[in-house]
C-alpha cells in the first residue's frame, strides 16, 4: 500500500473519474508529479497536481497550463488537459495533464563530469530554438536550470513552465520565490519586466555549466548573488576543441546587461552552424581515413604477389622481367602441370623440347610451347593468373552491401541487449533512426548524433559505442557506392 501524500492523494485514486493515480514520480516547490494513466483514452501520462500548502492559489498552475498549451514544439513539454477537482479527501485540487516522458535529468549528467562539447552545443541548441518559438509567442520561461532540461531517446527537452511570465509583465515577486539562484539573470533582481533576455542568461549558464561542470560563479543562494560585486567580462570557457564562436557566444549570454545579450534565435543558430562544422571535419576525416585504407590494400596486395614470386622466375621458367614489362606473350599455364592450357593453338604434348636451363630460349620466346624440364607432377606450381583471386573474395568482404551494413549494425545492438551494454529502449530507437536515415536521408549525422547522446546518458557501454559508431562508417561507405 503506498504512503499517502501530503495532498492526502493515494495510487490507486481517480481524478475526475478520469485519470487514475499510479505513483509520485518527482516533486518540486509547488507541486507533486504523478504517473497516471487516463481510462479514456488509454494511455499514459504525467499529471501535476497543485501542493496543498498553497491553499486555493491556482493560478501559478494554471498559467503554466495555458503558457505551455500556446507553446507547440518537439522540444518542450506537450500539454493535454488542465482541470480542478475535489478530492476522495475533500480538497481541491488543481492539475495539469501532460505528455509522460521518460528520461533523465540533465542536472544527474552533469554531476558526473563536463559533457563532450559536441553534446553540450546540441543539448544548448535544442533549449535555445524552445527558447526562441517561447519568445515568438511571447512567453519567457523565467527557469531554466539543468533540473528542468530532461535528457530523452528523442534528445533534450525544457520542461516546467510553472513561473513563465508574457514579456513585459511586471515582475511583482521577488526573484527569490520565482527562480533558480545562479541562473537567475541580475535584472532579475531589480524585478524588472519579464523579458526574453532572461531566458538567454540562464541559457549561458547552462552552457557554461555543461561544458565545466560548474556553473560560472561560485554563489549558490540568495543572499550570496545580492551581495556579489562582479566587475569585468563573464569568465571564458576553456574546452579542448571547443570552437571560438561557441566560448564567445557563451560570455555574450552571461553578459551583465539585457541588450548586450543575443536573441535566443541567434544562439541557436550559431550552435547550429558550430555542430554543422564539426560533423563536416568528422566526414572528411572519415574519407581521409577509407582512403588511408584503401592504400594499405593496395600496397598489402603488391607486397602479396611479390613474395609469391619463385627465386627463379614465375611457374613455367618465365622471367619476373615478363610481368614488370607487362608482357603478355606467355602461355598459360595449368596448375596441375605447368603445360599449355587446352585451348593453346600449340597445346599438343610432346611438341616441344626444353632448354638445358629449363627456360625458353630468347630466340623462341614468341612460341609458347616449350615445357620445363622439372617435374611438374611432383611439385605442382600456380598458374600466374590465380594470383589476385584471393584478393578480389578478401576485396568483395570488405565492400558489403547497404543492406548487410546494416543489418551487421542491428545485430551489434543485439548483442550488446544480450549483454546488458545497452537498454532495449535506445537499442530500438537507433534502428528506427538508422533506418529512416538510409530510407529518407543522404547522410547518419542523426544516427551519430543519437549513439552520442545515449552513451552520454550512460545508456550504452563505451565498447558498444565504438563499434557502432565503426559499423556505421561502412553504412556510410555502403551508401556511397
Amino acid at each position: 500500500m503506498s504512503r499517502p501524500e501530503r495532498r492526502g492523494l493515494r495510487a490507486g485514486d481517480v481524478l475526475t473519474r478520469r485519470y487514475r493515480l499510479m505513483e509520485p514520480i518527482g516533486r518540486g516547490g509547488m507541486s507533486v508529479v504523478w504517473r497516471a494513466f487516463d481510462q479514456s483514452l488509454q494511455r499514459t501520462v504525467a499529471i501535476k497536481v497543485l501542493d496543498a500548502d498553497l491553499g486555493a492559489d491556482r493560478e501559478p498552475i494554471r498559467r503554466e497550463a495555458r503558457a505551455t498549451a500556446r507553446l507547440i514544439h518537439p522540444d518542450a513539454i506537450e500539454v493535454y488537459d488542465y482541470g480542478e477537482t475535489v478530492t476522495a479527501q475533500g480538497r481541491l485540487a488543481a492539475y495539469v495533464v501532460m505528455r509522460l516522458l521518460e528520461g533523465r535529468p540533465l542536472a544527474e549528467r552533469i554531476a558526473e563530469g563536463p559533457l563532450p562539447w559536441p553534446e553540450a552545443v546540441e543539448v544548448a541548441r535544442r533549449v535555445a530554438t524552445v527558447l526562441a518559438a517561447a519568445h515568438e509567442r511571447g512567453i519567457v520561461h523565467r527557469d531554466v536550470t539543468a533540473e528542468n532540461v530532461l535528457l530523452t531517446a528523442d534528445g533534450a527537452k525544457l520542461l516546467d513552465f510553472g513561473i513563465a511570465a508574457l514579456a513585459g509583465e511586471e515582475d511583482d515577486d521577488p526573484a527569490s520565490e520565482a527562480g533558480t539562484p545562479p541562473y537567475v539573470a541580475p535584472e532579475r533582481l531589480t524585478r524588472a519586466g519579464a523579458h526574453p533576455a532572461n531566458d538567454v542568461y540562464s541559457l549561458g549558464v547552462l552552457l557554461f555549466e555543461m561544458l565545466t561542470g560548474r556553473t560560472p560563479y561560485p554563489e549558490r543562494t540568495w543572499e550570496e548573488i545580492e551581495q556579489a560585486q562582479r566587475e569585468g567580462p563573464p569568465p571564458a570557457v576553456h574546452v579542448p576543441g571547443l570552437p571560438r564562436e561557441v566560448s564567445a557566444l557563451c560570455q555574450r549570454c552571461l553578459a551583465h546587461g539585457p541588450r548586450s545579450r543575443p536573441r535566443a534565435q541567434e544562439a541557436a543558430a550559431v550552435l547550429e552552424k558550430a555542430l554543422s562544422e564539426n560533423r563536416a571535419r568528422e566526414q572528411a576525416g572519415s574519407h581521409a581515413w577509407v582512403a588511408l585504407a584503401g592504400s594499405v590494400a593496395v600496397a598489402a596486395l603488391v607486397a602479396g604477389v611479390i613474395f609469391w614470386l619463385p627465386a627463379g622466375g614465375l611457374p613455367g621458367g618465365w622471367p619476373p622481367s615478363a610481368v614488370a614489362s607487362g608482357s603478355t606473350s606467355h602461355p598459360r599455364t595449368t596448375a596441375a602441370s605447368g603445360s599449355p592450357a587446352p585451348d593453346s593453338p600449340s597445346s599438343q604434348p610432346g611438341t616441344g623440347s626444353p632448354s638445358p636451363t629449363g627456360k625458353p630460349a630468347r630466340e623462341r620466346s614468341a612460341e609458347p610451347t616449350d615445357r620445363p624440364a622439372t617435374r611438374p607432377e611432383k611439385t605442382p606450381k600456380p598458374k600466374p593468373k590465380s594470383a589476385p583471386e584471393p584478393w578480389t573474395e578478401t576485396a568483395g568482404a570488405s565492400a558489403p552491401t547497404l543492406e548487410e551494413s546494416v543489418r551487421r549494425f542491428n545485430a551489434l545492438l543485439t548483442s550488446g541487449q544480450r549483454a546488458g551494454e545497452i537498454r532495449s529502449d535506445v537499442a530500438l530507437d537507433l534502428r528506427q533512426v538508422l533506418a529512416d536515415s538510409v530510407c529518407c536521408t543522404d547522410d547518419l549525422v542523426r544516427v551519430q548524433q543519437k549513439i552520442a547522446i545515449r552513451h552520454g546518458e550512460r545508456a550504452l557501454s563505451d565498447r558498444l559505442r565504438r563499434d557502432l559508431e565503426r559499423q556505421l562508417m561502412e553504412v556510410e561507405r555502403a551508401m556511397g557506392r
